[in-house]
């Protein structure tokens, strides 16, 4: 029987010591125009002024609407106040403006602030760096043994992987380096950032709730894979990356029936002692194949400890006392390091992907680069709502929590996004914040939407959902050519249900 694979997401001794670079190096920073030089770049621009420069808001009903977008409203059953809709054509007028200053939860439609505000703070060649240090005075002997403690200085980045980890280290190792007394751990770019993962809605296993971290591995998260036994009939775990302590209990069941879909498989972490027990159950066909489930077993620092100690094993080293926190001494010397994939890279994940743990670190990251020690999401939020205030746009009534939009307090209007997106197109940023959205019916969040040949392909959107909210904002080409802003916050609690009437709006646009 052939086997499908699935996955259901959300990834010589020496006497002196050089500095060396891991496999990939880019430079963290370079000067990038600040918030205020980039609005004034955007009047050189031979585009008109952001549209609530030039016309006053004004509430409008829906019967400015075209019928069948009227008649999609109609079918949700919510009452018009739960609505806010602005749309208009980039350059030209306004189409509707409908509560359009009332602040309400954007859900992860939030990621395109912080994306924004990021992009146009920092610059899209911005990048992470993870680095080891280790003492001024510090050798290796003849048996490979470093003297004094390894630092690990931690850069925050959203989206360092196991196996840029595993290469950081090997680094280490081609310098000589197997025995280390202790690992320090500095994570002082970041204040306390720690968070429940079960405190937003009890699902503390679910890779959407991941905590942010400074040294943050693989998101946090392990693999459940599911490896099929045709002729035993049933369900082979494995457990990836194979930290210590972490084990399956439970069983899926072996089911002889047609795939119907993606595998449903209930887990439930449990502490056992010195264990970390991850049970599983649920019935599974075969006929699915091989599939894979993502899970948050262990909290960020504990996450990161285990698959350090297993790394360091797999490449023939030795650990003594263990890992601690501390900081890098002042004079220590610079052994290797890892430098990230550029931000441009970085919010393409964050977008397309909707990633809330990405988001919160890259919030982090803005507040901790505007001069924040130890930086916290206050601190990064308001980091954000400085850059966009110095653009001119307008963020009246926003509420930043923590970027993401996993959140019941963040707030945003449709008129100040709208303006955000104006501006952003006229940037000379535009095609890397576009280019990270979602394509409607092509990838990311609306790979599975909007795939009629009026919609597929002509649409960049961020879409965002909870349990009593449901939004979309971005760009929409029309069939004259024309593009349209559009930005969409819905507040009600049956919001989730307005997915025809979204994807109607953006239907009417593309067929202008």
């Amino acid at each position: 029987m052939l086997m499908t694979s699935r996955t259901v997401s959300p990834f010589s001794s020496m006497n002196s010591l050089l500095p060396i670079p891991s496999f990939r190096l880019r430079r963290r920073r370079s000067s990038w125009l600040p918030a205020s030089a980039l609005a004034a770049a955007l009047i050189c621009f031979p585009a008109v002024a952001p549209v609530q420069a030039q016309q006053a808001v004004v509430a409008q009903s829906l019967q400015v609407l075209p019928a069948e977008v009227q008649q999609a409203w109609r079918a949700s059953k919510l009452p018009d106040s739960s609505l806010s809709l602005v749309v208009h054509e980039l350059g030209g007028g306004r189409l509707a403006a409908i509560n359009p200053s009332l602040p309400r939860n954007p859900a992860s439609v939030m990621k395109m602030v912080t994306t924004w505000a990021a992009l146009s703070g920092l610059g899209p060649e911005y990048s992470w760096r993870t680095a080891f240090y280790a003492r001024a005075d510090a050798s290796v002997d003849a048996d490979g043994t470093l003297t004094g403690p390894l630092y690990l200085k931690a850069g925050g980045d959203p989206f360092m992987t196991m196996h840029e980890m595993w290469s950081l280290l090997r680094e280490l190792r081609l310098r000589g380096v197997k025995n280390l007394t202790e690992v320090v751990v500095d994570r002082s770019r970041f204040g306390n950032v720690a968070l429940d993962p079960g405190a937003f809605d009890g699902a503390a296993d679910r890779p959407y709730n991941a905590s942010p971290d400074a040294m943050m591995v693989g998101l946090g998260t392990v693999r459940l894979l599911f490896m099929p036994d045709p002729q035993a009939g049933k369900w082979i775990p494995i457990v990836d990356p194979p930290m210590q302590g972490i084990r399956v209990q439970g069983e899926v069941q072996w089911s002889n029936a047609r795939c119907p879909g993606s595998p449903n498989v209930s887990t439930q972490i449990r502490p056992n002692g010195k264990e970390t027990l991850i049970e599983v159950a649920g019935t599974v066909a075969g006929s699915c194949g091989e599939f894979s489930l993502y899970r948050l077993a262990l909290p960020q620092k504990q996450h990161f400890e285990a698959l350090f100690r297993m790394l360091w094993k797999e490449l023939g080293g030795t650990l003594g006392r263990g890992i601690t926190e501390g900081q890098v001494p002042s004079n220590a010397r610079l052994l290797a390091w890892h430098d990230s994939e550029t931000l441009a890279d970085t919010i393409r994940l964050i977008n397309k992907q909707s990633n809330n743990v990405m988001a919160r670190m890259l919030l982090l990251t803005l507040g901790a680069e505007q001069g924040a020690r130890g930086a916290t999401a206050q601190t990064g939020a308001a980091a954000a709502l400085n850059v966009l205030r110095e653009q001119g746009v307008n963020v009246a009534g926003w509420v930043l929590e923590n970027g993401s939009g996993l959140s019941r307090e963040e707030r945003l209007t449709a008129e100040g996004l709208a303006g955000m997106l104006e501006l952003a197109w006229r940037s000379p940023l535009m095609p890397e914040f576009m280019s990270s959205l979602a394509i409607a019916g092509v990838d990311g969040t609306l790979r599975r939407r909007m795939r009629s040949d009026e919609t597929r392909g002509v649409a960049h959107l961020k879409t965002g959902t909870l349990r009593d909210s449901r939004a979309l904002a971005g760009y929409v080409l029309g069939a004259s050519g024309r593009r349209y802003v559009l930005v969409a916050l819905i507040n009600h609690e049956r919001a989730p249900t307005t997915g025809p009437f979204l994807d109607s709006v953006v239907a009417w646009l593309a067929k202008r």
